[in-house]
């Protein structure tokens, strides 16, 4: 289906409820977004729009450049974009430097330090049509520039600038806004895809690249992230750009990175004239450049090769979200220049979205580590890029109510760059369908479902629902949670199965003998783990808590708001209770400075160090309130210990703490 001929489609983005009725995206259709039937709007009316326009852009660069998670699909926000750039051609004097059509999407976040590039990273103009791939070969030529064309694959992650020194990697850094980005080098050493030394290298040689995650990579990602509750990447390039702005080093090296380098930004020690003289010198020196570029003579030619991309792209094993045409020559580049925002010598070309309608048959409800029932959709296969789909998450109770979905439905379905299925439209209901009702019961326990306060999701609350279990597990020794080291998604499974384990307190009374019988484990990995487990009791209150899952205490970041004093010292208080039974069978003499560590940890959650000075005393304000003192000065509280000599007093302590008895 092209853009010309797609009909308007009816858009329901997640995580909030944002309608946008994409049109279609040629220049018609942008224009008639701004007319009447007497005619053009009014100077006043397309203000009213172009500020409109402005903030829905601007608040998802935000998203997609700094937070690495976008609220509209790529060519939702190409067809806002193409809508702006019209009225501002049609009203110039609406023009403005602030607008996102003058200026690159992303600024650098402050987790970083900051990098000023010598060459700035520049967007590229993008084209949705052959037609506006011609107007841009007649702009080159009315240049009076005779070109030779560079026809590429535009790679879909987060852009990247190397510098090397003598052949050794010295410094990355992201785009940002273009001119200022952030300094990546730790994160980029760590991904073993990217040389880190060059061989027959010049004096200094500064590349620009985009850094993507494999298909492979994206989807065992997304499986651990589901295991443990977490909310999945929506996309690679989310994936990819969250991944390589990891304060942690290590976690980006373990997420399977890799780059594509595609531009000399500068070089000293070597005379390169053509770009795809430099693709192959860039080749011959170790860095993986773009797998596909082809040297074509005419603008026909180039359009015959970018179809060739499309119809190839599905068996790529990364996302792509176009194809770029660059003039070959890097003198005729000169000559032609840059506006402020793209150069003239290059453009984007940009596939449509691939939608097909199928028909739903049913709706599967599963129930997650939290509880939180999660309908998919079960519908007749069809091929969308490169793979058979018959199911998508539909995410919860109010995405099908918005959509009045039946059994029965004709449904529009697309995958979300190119990986994840999502439904997206309903074309039309069968006759008498009636809407599809959400169980009322768990359908794993058969116990009531609830609507928790400010929640769009159904929870099962029922302590020991057994679809909750292993994911609970999952959570309970992960990096956030305890931190139980080898003690992964597959080891858990194997616990589960062998019924070793019902509960996270079940972990504290594995024995040698028991891990041994797990498949792949040896006496030294078994021992490893068993010492693991161990020195979790070590860990402080936060994680502890967080790996009960207390929800809305958000222990993990420490970041809650402040709470009312009654509901803060309830909390509290529960907090203390939960933990009071650690104390059983232990000696005073190991519980040193656990009052202090419990109250600092209360006082972390209340009061994150940004906080005004005001908050800050009331929340420690709180923390000392009557009822709050009462429930960490308890007795038993006084004397719980972190750590205890034996595995049992640990088990039987969780298993009593757990707000959900995991």
């Amino acid at each position: 289906m092209t853009s010309e001929s797609a009909a308007p489609l009816f858009i329901f983005t997640q995580p909030k409820v944002l309608w946008y009725t994409i049109a279609r995206e040629s220049r018609r259709g942008a224009r008639s977004r701004v007319r009447q039937e007497s005619g053009t709007v009014e100077l006043e009316q397309a203000k009213k729009r172009v500020e409109e326009l402005r903030a829905v852009i601007e608040k998802n660069n935000r998203l997609y450049y700094d937070q690495d998670a976008p609220e509209l699909e790529d060519f939702e926000y190409d067809a806002l974009t193409r809508e702006l750039k019209e009225l501002e051609a049609q009203y110039p004097e609406l023009v403005t430097p602030a607008s996102p059509t003058q200026h690159v999407g992303g600024t650098p976040s402050g987790r970083f330090a900051k990098v000023t590039h010598t060459v700035k990273m520049e967007s590229l103009l993008d084209a949705f049509s052959y037609d506006e791939l011609r107007d841009f070969d007649r702009r080159v030529r009315d240049a009076g520039i005779e070109p030779e064309y560079v026809v590429e694959i535009k790679i879909d992650g987060l852009s990247c600038s190397l510098e090397y020194e003598n052949g050794e990697l010295v410094r990355a850094s992201t785009r940002g806004d273009g001119v200022v980005g952030e300094d990546v080098t730790a994160n980029v050493r760590a991904i073993k895809k990217i040389p880190k030394k060059l061989k027959n290298a010049p004096e200094f040689l500064e590349v620009r690249g985009e850094v993507y995650m494999p298909h492979e990579a994206f989807q065992h990602l997304c499986a651990e992230q589901e295991l443990q509750g977490a909310a999945p990447f929506k996309n690679p390039r989310n994936a990819a750009a969250g991944s390589l702005r990891q304060k942690d080093a290590k976690i980006t090296g373990s997420r399977g990175l890799s780059i594509f380098v595609f531009n000399v930004q500068q070089v000293r020690g070597k005379e390169l004239t053509t770009h795809a003289e430099s693709l192959d010198y860039l080749k011959s020196l170790g860095l993986p450049v773009s797998p596909r570029y082809h040297i074509v003579h005419d603008i026909e030619d180039a359009i015959k090769e970018i179809e060739q991309i499309g119809q190839n792209r599905s068996k790529l094993d990364f996302d792509m979200d176009g194809a770029v045409i660059k003039v070959n020559h890097f003198a005729q580049r000169d000559l032609m220049g840059s506006t402020n925002k793209f150069p003239r010598w290059a453009i984007a070309f940009k596939y449509p979205p691939e939608v097909k309608e199928t028909t739903l048959r049913s709706i599967e409800v599963a129930v997650g580590r939290t509880g939180v029932l999660t309908p998919t959709a079960c519908f007749d296969p069809v091929f969308l890029a490169g793979t058979t789909v018959a199911r998508a998450t539909l995410h919860n109770e109010d995405f099908i109510r918005q959509f009045g979905l039946c059994i029965g439905d004709t449904i529009q379905v697309r995958k979300a760059g190119d990986i994840i299925p999502e439904v997206i439209g309903v074309v039309h209901h069968p006759e008498n369908a009636e809407p599809y009702r959400m169980p009322t019961a768990c359908p794993s326990c058969g116990a009531p479902v609830v609507h928790l306060e400010d929640e769009a999701a159904l929870r099962c609350v029922n302590p020991e629902c057994p679809a909750q279990s292993l994911r609970n597990i999952i959570h309970f020794a992960s990096r956030d949670a305890m931190d139980i080291d080898g003690l992964g998604t597959a080891v858990a499974t194997q616990l589960v199965e062998k019924d070793l384990v019902h509960s996270a307190a079940d972990l504290y009374d594995l024995t040698l003998e028991q891990l041994l019988t797990l498949e792949k484990f040896k006496e030294k990995s078994a021992t490893n783990l068993l010492h693991a487990i161990e020195n979790s009791k070590q860990n402080n209150l936060d994680k502890l808590l967080f790996g009960f899952g207390m929800s809305g205490s958000c222990v993990a970041t420490s970041t809650i708001m402040p709470w009312p004093e009654r509901l803060f010292s309830t909390w509290l208080t529960e907090c203390a209770v939960r933990v009071s039974n650690w104390a059983v069978g232990s000696s005073t003499s190991s519980m040193s400075g656990l009052e202090q560590t419990a109250r600092a940890s209360m006082r972390r959650c209340a009061s994150p160090p940004e906080r005004s000075e005001n908050r800050r005393s009331a929340a420690y304000s709180r923390s000392n309130s009557p009822m709050a003192s009462k429930a960490l000065s308890s007795a038993s509280l006084r004397r719980m210990p972190l750590a205890s000599s034996g595995n049992t007093t640990w088990s039987s302590a969780v298993r009593s703490a757990t707000p959900y008895g995991f």
